[in-house]
């Protein structure tokens, strides 16, 4: 049988939220980063949690569609589309859908397709992959314009952070990739943390990767996970505040 290539990935205007580890709070700063830039923006977060969905939860939505019935039904994406009362549009995930955790390549391909056509009038989108370098993560990074690689100070999680740029730098050299380290105790806990990261990436990759924000731990995170709300004043938010400045420098088209 002959092998039929996958076509080339299109670049989404926007960025993925990413990391190597589960419960580094990469969904919770995805969307708290969503609801920020809505404020001069019309973001658009994309739940790639394929099979396992919530960030539909925290925003506080109950979508009518989601990715499954697009993916495995045909359904138009933008059909899918839900709009949080907070500013930000939502493309939710399916939870418990075990074929949606395994999508072929070809599949994929033609789900960041529709993805494309939705960052032609929303912008930026921004993508919450689920931890690990399965095939969904890399594809998404390498979609998007720029990597934003989630890790806190544990060496487990700096572990699965660094094989995670690894991968994607074997994948596609010298993309975009940026670090935030969330759930630090102060900001020499996350600059030590990041220094770590950055020299090994030096060493073993001969690669620069980039700090975008240290997120300290605070209490408001715990408060807003469990009822299903923004982040409320504190470090963690003016720390977010920073990183999503930053993000409304990047001009995500062209």
């Amino acid at each position: 049988m002959r092998h039929v290539p996958a076509p080339p990935l299109p670049r989404l205007p926007g960025f993925c939220v990413t990391g190597g580890k589960g419960g580094v709070g990469k969904t919770c700063v995805a969307v708290n980063l969503a609801i920020l830039l809505a404020q001069t923006a019309k973001p658009l977060l994309v739940d790639l949690d394929l099979g396992l969905a919530n960030a539909d939860l925290v925003l506080g939505v109950d979508p009518a569609g989601n990715l499954a019935e697009v993916v495995l039904a045909g359904r138009d994406i933008a059909s899918v589309v839900c709009e949080s009362p907070l500013g930000v549009g939502l493309v939710p995930a399916a939870s418990g859908v075990e074929t949606l955790a395994n999508l072929g390549q070809l599949e994929l391909h033609r789900l960041f397709n529709g993805l494309e056509r939705l960052g032609r009038t929303r912008q930026p989108l921004i993508l919450d992959t689920p931890a690990g370098i399965g095939r969904e993560v890399i594809t998404a990074c390498r979609a998007a314009r720029v990597t934003c690689v989630v890790l806190t100070p544990e060496p487990t999680s700096l572990a699965d952070a660094y094989a995670l740029i690894k991968v994607l730098e074997q994948a596609e050299p010298g993309r975009d990739i940026r670090v935030i380290v969330n759930m630090a105790r102060d900001q020499q806990d996350g600059h030590t943390a990041f220094a770590r990261l950055r020299a090994v990436a030096d060493r073993h990759l001969g690669r620069q990767v980039e700090l975008l924000g240290i997120v300290p731990r605070d209490e408001q995170v715990a408060t807003a996970v469990r009822r299903r709300q923004p982040i409320g004043p504190g470090p963690a938010l003016n720390a977010l505040k920073g990183i999503a400045a930053k993000l409304r420098g990047i001009a995500w088209s062209g």
